[in-house]
């Protein structure tokens, strides 16, 4: 079988250096340019230095792309609604890692973006990329966008009492994302500065994060969730933990709870639920995910309340970003939908 040409376009950030570090285990894709302006001749291994012996491949100029079957953007947010149209002359199919097209109203991008949207209309044409919620429409694809880590982590983690129809717009859902700090990527700043991140627990967003127009776009019904967001930055490289707050109708059991998670994951290949009696792993870890493209859930039901909590865990770079990308990936080409994605992350870590 001819492998799969795949272009990266913006290499030498954090995700894509993971998503190279995953094309490069695709048995059924063959790598072929890597770009990044700043880099362009230099070695890729020189930026990703775990890329040794992996590939001899350089960086190239984003000017300098060639055609190939699948291109990928992991690009500064806005600069890929700038140029899609050249990218589409290079590939029929394109997935987009940025924040450039995950919304279908344009106007929600002077909302939580503030400023208008360089091509609104292709919004419509581009499929939300968590393949657990729009599996079919990626099978059809050729425009797909990535999902924003912590919007990732809390529409999964939601989902199931979504589907059930368990959320109403009357009920607010109070949601904390704690993440690590490869998620700012890897421009220095004050905030990256050891003494200044070492040992912090920082809010840095408590109100207005982005994400919550992919969470209420995501898990709304005919009219919008009520949802109020908040992010924390915690003394991590990778991982998010996101903890949600869902007030039901009516109390539900926890053996209720299992099987509203069970009908909607069990066929998931990339979904675990985790809810064990005992031991330090008894609910979501993001440590022990480092690495890997699942996706733990647990929940806990309130005894004294109609509360329950939902806990989501996963690498905010591979399930949170590059991995989901070759996941959707692997649906759009009809491959297996775990090809390339095995690693099980690591423990200890």
């Amino acid at each position: 079988m001819n492998r799969v040409r795949v272009g990266v376009v913006g290499g030498s950030g954090y995700i894509g250096g993971e998503l190279v570090r995953l094309l490069l285990q695709h048995p059924a894709v063959e790598l072929v340019q890597v770009t990044s302006e700043s880099n362009q001749g230099k070695f890729v291994h020189h930026v990703h230095p775990n890329l040794r012996h992996q590939t001899r491949l350089k960086f190239v100029s984003i000017n300098q792309v060639e055609a190939c079957d699948v291109l990928f953007l992991a690009l500064p947010h806005g600069m890929a609604q700038k140029r899609v149209a050249d990218f589409q002359q290079l590939s029929e199919r394109i997935i987009d890692l940025s924040s450039d097209f995950r919304l279908r109203d344009a106007q929600l991008y002077k909302t939580w973006y503030h400023h208008d949207h360089a091509c609104p209309e292709l919004l419509p044409a581009f499929v939300y990329g968590i393949p657990e919620l729009h599996r079919q429409a990626l099978t059809t694809a050729k425009l797909v966008t990535g999902a924003g880590c912590l919007a990732t982590a809390t529409i999964l983690g939601l989902y199931p009492l979504a589907r059930a129809g368990l959320l109403s717009p009357e009920r607010p859902l109070v949601i904390e994302a704690k993440v690590g700090s490869s998620a700012a990527g890897n421009a220095p700043s004050l905030a990256s500065h050891h003494p200044e991140r070492q040992g912090a627990v920082r809010s840095f967003e408590p109100t207005g994060h982005r994400h919550t127009a992919e969470i209420l776009q995501e898990l709304s019904g005919s009219e919008p969730l009520t949802v109020h967001f908040s992010a924390t930055s915690i003394e991590m490289v990778r991982g998010v933990l996101t903890t949600a707050h869902v007030f039901l109708e009516h109390p539900m059991s926890d053996r209720d709870l299992w099987g509203v998670y069970r009908e909607a994951y069990k066929n998931e290949p990339f979904m675990r639920i985790v809810k064990e009696r005992q031991g330090v792993y008894r609910y979501p870890e993001p440590k022990i995910l480092s690495g890997s493209n699942y996706c733990d859930v647990g929940f806990e039901a309130d005894p004294h309340s109609n509360r329950v909590v939902v806990m989501c865990a996963l690498d905010n770079l591979v399930k949170g970003g590059a991995g989901n990308g070759v996941q959707a990936l692997n649906c759009m080409l009809g491959l297996e939908e775990t090809l390339g994605l095995s690693f099980p992350g690591l423990h200890p870590a």
